[in-house]
């Protein structure tokens, strides 16, 4: 998070605020929203702080208190770079968006970027990569690429387990501070900024880029940041060549019809809801492989690897 959204300019302000955070550290949460809400006396425009202060009402059961904390912070910041619109929706204040606001996304891997390899890896014993390269070497006996066009590449961590059976690896990500982390890594034949939740001709993806020119199209990962795969969907049947696979994990929504929007601020998708859309762009399922695809708070996140296929 950059300096002016993390300051509200105001040094009083931001010591309280400071002294906010350290008693909801301590587990003080109705303490921090009091802190908060006299920080914001003297700053009453700072989105931020009302965002943090939604966050401690939220935590010290003053749901009501929460939500009108999280309507002052999109008054102020109507692009949503918080992701204020989900929370509202999680707490019942609003219908779940279809898509979170892709500023939101965007701020958040850059954020990340820096501690995202790590992170994953290492604490939240992340392993889409590799369980989604050995499904497709699984279904097609370690079959080389002609190109391979990884959606929501991030840092390179799928990029990095497809590369060697790749002539040609372009990689996209929403998230620039991620590019720069694929491209140090020195994997891809072409990285570019693109947006998955907007219709082909507005992504960024086809910039005077060919279409049909993939054999593989992977998403690992990627897709519990939207909700709606509609789009993403509609870009990939645009990138494949007849006959190219798609390769892609979601977040097992269960029982639940289409998708949802869970505490975590990602989405789950059902395997019908994904089915269905194989039927609405004729797609064919070559594989599906239900694993646990990272760990949330100590806890395994269910997930589902598929495969499909564009017709020849």
């Amino acid at each position: 998070m950059t300096a002016h959204q993390l300051s509200s300019g105001d040094l009083i302000a931001d010591r309280r605020a400071d002294y906010a955070k350290m008693l909801a550290e301590s587990g003080d949460h109705q303490g921090a929203a009091e802190l908060m809400a006299q920080a914001l006396e003297l700053v009453p425009n700072w989105a931020a702080g009302w965002f943090r202060l939604a966050d401690y009402e939220e935590k010290s059961g003053r749901k009501e208190a929460a939500i009108a904390a999280l309507r002052n912070t999109l008054r102020l910041n109507p692009e949503d770079i918080f992701g204020a619109s989900l929370k509202l929706a999680l707490l019942g204040a609003s219908d779940t968006p279809v898509q979170p606001p892709s500023t939101y996304v965007e701020r958040l891997f850059d954020d990340y970027a820096e501690r995202f390899d790590r992170a994953l890896v290492d604490k939240l014993d992340y392993s889409v990569p590799e369980k989604l390269a050995a499904l497709i070497d699984r279904a097609t006996g370690g079959h080389n690429f002609r190109h391979v066009t990884d959606l929501g590449c991030g840092t390179g961590l799928f990029g990095e387990r497809i590369r060697g059976r790749a002539n040609f690896l372009e990689g996209f990500d929403l998230s620039a501070n991620m590019l720069a982390k694929a491209e140090g890594k020195a994997i891809y034949d072409r990285l570019s900024q693109a947006d998955l939740s907007l219709s082909p001709d507005n992504s960024g993806l086809f910039g005077g880029l060919a279409e049909a020119r993939a054999d593989l199209v992977s998403a690992a990962d990627v897709l519990m940041y939207l909700g709606n795969l509609e789009c993403a969907f509609a870009i990939t049947d645009r990138l494949l060549a007849p006959g190219g696979l798609f390769a892609f994990s979601v977040e097992d929504a269960a029982d639940v019809d289409g998708f949802v929007l869970r505490p975590s601020l990602r989405y789950a998708h059902s395997q019908a809801y994904v089915t269905s859309l194989f039927a609405e762009f004729q797609l064919s399922m070559t594989a599906l492989e239900r694993t646990v695809i990272r760990l949330d708070a100590g806890l395994p996140i269910a997930g589902i690897l598929f495969l499909a296929r564009k017709p020849a």
